[in-house]
């Protein structure tokens, strides 16, 4: 399936996911439309759907890839053929219509170089996490919403060496890292067919023998199963989290591991993070600008 494929239901917006220059794209339940271009994120003028005309296309858009999209099921997420990420709400959990972001998958084939002299991070930065990779420390990359957390981690996971077994685990398929060894596994939680979480999908990985372990993003009980494989020597290991900064991530990763870590205090928990995480990178927008502000190395 072509990213042609899409296209003939998205007709719209069609000049805008073939822009280059556009990394995103919104739709907004009151019929605007908004980009970001170039850091900059603006309202367009004069783009408008036909009443039900974007509910109907969400809805064989998401058929198209064994996705469910209904009232009792409003929210989708899925990978297009390009890379690029959808995400869609439908009513009632929006009104009057449909939300759709579409994320433009622009930084396949980065390198480290590309990101230093895009000035998302330094020279010292970037040989700083190179060796954290090569040397098998356990990365967590933080960040906002589309401060390029899955940017910082494709490029890293260049510097993995190439005898290692790699296994990908994401909800929604998105990195591109081009190693002779490596599976790639995602969750299924918004098909037709019985639901695997995230959670499971990871406890079912650690049984084919990783040498690395990728998790795109952790959100929730899954962060428990992650601690407990990097506490019983799975060293290596990348992956990324919504936080604020480097010490809140760590908090937050211990915030997630406690919804299923029994009877046991936070500042336990936190320890163990710092015992399973060796570094955390930290990336935010400065005037538009995405960049690693801080390099962290943990102690326990």
């Amino acid at each position: 399936m072509s990213f042609a494929v899409i296209l003939p239901f998205l007709k719209p917006i069609k000049h805008l996911l073939e822009a280059e220059t556009v990394s995103e794209i919104m739709v907004n339940p009151d019929a605007s439309v908004w980009i970001e271009e170039e850091g900059r994120i603006q309202a367009l003028r004069g783009i408008r759907f036909e009443e039900g005309a974007l509910l109907t296309s969400l809805e064989v858009i998401a058929n198209r890839f064994g996705k469910k999209l209904d009232a009792d099921s409003p929210i989708m997420n899925l990978r297009l053929p390009d890379g690029s990420r959808m995400a869609a709400l439908i009513p009632p959990v929006v009104n009057p219509r449909p939300m759709m972001t579409i994320r433009r998958f622009t930084s396949r084939g980065y390198t480290m170089r590309d990101l230093i002299e895009r000035r998302m991070l330094t020279e010292e930065q970037g040989r700083t996490l190179a060796e954290a990779v090569e040397r098998g420390d356990n990365i967590l990359i933080s960040g906002a919403t589309s401060s390029g957390k899955t940017t910082v981690l494709n490029v890293l996971a260049q510097f993995i060496p190439d005898e290692d077994r790699i296994l990908i685990l994401e909800d929604t398929a998105e990195l591109y890292i081009k190693k002779p060894h490596v599976i790639s596994a995602e969750a299924q939680l918004d098909t037709h067919k019985s639901q695997i979480s995230f959670a499971d999908l990871l406890k079912a990985a650690l049984r084919h023998r990783p040498d690395r372990i990728i998790v795109g993003e952790i959100r929730g009980t899954e962060a428990r199963v992650l601690l407990d494989a990097l506490n019983t020597g799975h060293r290596g290991s990348l992956t990324t989290i919504h936080a604020n900064g480097a010490e809140d991530a760590i908090r937050r990763l211990a915030h997630l591991a406690m919804r299923s870590s029994g009877n046991v205090h936070l500042q336990d928990v936190e320890d163990e993070c710092h015992r399973s995480i060796q570094v955390v990178a930290h990336i935010a927008r400065e005037n538009g600008i995405r960049k690693v502000q801080t390099v962290m190395r943990l102690r326990a």
